[in-house]
């Protein structure tokens, strides 16, 4: 019946275009059997040895030469708008094979790739290939079947589909950011593939008031290392920067009335090696102590002036430095940093971002698993040191919980430690895991989160922020343990709720 229906579309849709040749239809999906022949699908290889030849409701793939070649169709997709694809495929050549769904885009002449989702295919059975995929503005789009390495193998494909996601947003949710209005903002992390969804974005600023790039601020994406390497061959110290990987989402929050936390300046992870080396170069060896603290100047004063000039006002806020206490010890963990620089990196970070820093941001220092001994001992020596160079205005508690772990108990200690510092507090990256996706454990969940809350709660007057570490449980970096306000399907979950509750609750 499924194969009839598709074949019975297919020759709608033919007859329909026929009197409309000149009219551009609305994308509204794709799904074929390919029951009508090919169904514009065409090999794609350098030297025209791949065949597609159709086998009853399969396409075979044959004469392959390299990983890429694929049978491909051009799809006129939406920037924008989510789809949902999926393909089975198979293959009997080896015992074993991986197959990608990728898309080839095409701008101004240039073409670009992405991958969108892979599987393994064993040797004999079918194997499907499914996921997401929400396009940037291009001018052409070609979905493919390919392989990693395999390039010479034959293999088969039946059902492909393309769809819109059809997102249901709750308008008559409350509104966290009111919710807590009186109180603290309340905000997410959003990265760079979900800002090109101006409905899924548009519904969550309805939610928050504050948002923190995922990456998109992380020296990796922002320090240019092929322009300071130029650079460098006149002066050690230069350092060049980029952020074409934040302008989205910076622009969209200038625009709509959106606050930044800007994350990270100073980070042991997440930043290029190349950053510490005599001439940008891994090869060569480290830079000396002056040339490094140069360069460590030279990047937090471009990054937070240039910020500040194009987008002034939107980042209210700085990680100034991000997880430089070890976990065992509560000293400082070796990192780069401390090899290249020494033990008082984070001293001269918070110096720098001070004395570069717009009238009114707060710096912050930022880290995990605060209510853990000997770590949060360490976290208060370094906060001491930071405030008696008057640098320090606030601490970010990342918050990356499990149900009850840690006890809420640990959790208030640490606050109440650092609370008494008279810092700012920030509560990060809060999300908190289940270990299994039943109504029961989200019960719990939900339990955990507004225990969570009445506790910021308690603090109100110190705490600017709470900031949960993604915006739907499938695209958190925690997504097995569904740890976040949203489901996949952008539902609000019992956790919501009993965030939302929480207020009522602390105001009894």
């Amino acid at each position: 019946m499924k194969r009839f229906i598709a074949v019975l579309l297919t020759a709608v849709l033919c007859l329909s275009l026929v009197g409309h040749a000149q009219e551009e239809a609305p994308f509204t999906g794709y799904y074929s059997d390919f029951t009508m022949g090919l169904d514009g699908w065409y090999p794609r290889s350098a030297d025209n040895t791949v065949e597609l030849k159709r086998l009853g409701y399969v396409i075979e793939v044959r004469g392959r030469t390299a990983s890429w070649n694929s049978p491909g169709r051009d799809f006129p997709l939406l920037a924008g708008v989510k789809y949902r694809f999926s393909v089975d495929v198979k293959q009997t050549a080896v015992e074993s094979a991986e197959f990608m769904v990728s898309v080839a885009h095409t701008r101004d002449g240039a073409e670009s790739y992405e991958n969108l989702g892979r599987v393994t295919a064993k040797q004999g059975p079918w194997v499907t290939i499914s996921g997401e995929y929400t396009p940037e503005a291009y001018d052409k789009y070609t979905l493919y079947v390919e392989t990693v390495g395999n390039g010479d193998i034959n293999f088969m494909m039946r059902d492909f589909t393309v769809e819109p996601v059809e997102l249901h947003f709750d308008g008559d949710l409350p509104s966290l950011k009111e919710v807590y209005a009186d109180y603290f903002d309340v905000g997410s992390c959003v990265n760079g593939m979900q800002m090109r969804d101006k409905a899924q974005i548009d519904f969550f600023a309805t939610q928050y008031n504050i948002f923190t790039h995922e990456n998109e601020l992380k020296p990796d994406s922002v320090l240019d290392v092929t322009a300071s390497k130029k650079l460098a061959k006149e002066d050690e110290t230069a350092v060049a920067v980029k952020f074409t990987s934040a302008k989205p989402m910076l622009d969209y929050c200038q625009k709509n009335g959106i606050k930044v936390h800007g994350h990270v300046l100073v980070w042991h992870s997440q930043t290029p090696e190349a950053f510490f080396h005599e001439g940008y170069d891994t090869a060569k060896p480290y830079v000396t102590r002056e040339v490094m603290l140069a360069r460590m100047e030279n990047y937090i004063r471009q990054v937070l002036q240039e910020t500040e000039k194009q987008w002034p006002g939107v980042i209210v806020s700085w990680d100034v430095v991000n997880e430089a206490v070890a976990d065992g010890t509560g000293a400082l963990r070796e990192s780069n940093w401390t090899k290249v620089v020494g033990q008082d990196f984070v001293n001269r970070a918070f110096e720098y971002a001070r004395k570069y820093a717009a009238p009114g941001v707060l710096l912050c220092y930022n880290d995990y698993n605060t209510p853990n001994e000997p770590k949060l001992t360490g976290i208060c020596n370094l906060l001491d040191s930071l405030m008696a160079d008057g640098t320090i205005d606030g601490y970010g508690f990342q918050g990356h919980y499990k149900v009850n772990d840690p006890h809420i108990s640990r959790v208030k200690n640490a606050m109440e430690r650092i609370a008494a510092k008279g810092l700012k507090l920030r509560v990060s990256e809060l999300d908190v895991g289940i270990s299994e996706n039943t109504r029961q454990y989200h019960r719990q969940q939900a339990d955990y989160y507004k225990e969570l809350f009445l506790l910021f709660l308690e603090y109100a007057d110190q705490m600017e922020a709470v900031q949960v570490w993604g915006l739907t449980d499938d695209r958190s970096w925690r997504s097995e343990s569904f740890p976040l306000l949203f489901d996949k399907n952008m539902e609000a979950k019992l956790a919501f709720y009993s965030v939302a509750e929480a207020v009522k609750e602390e105001t009894k």
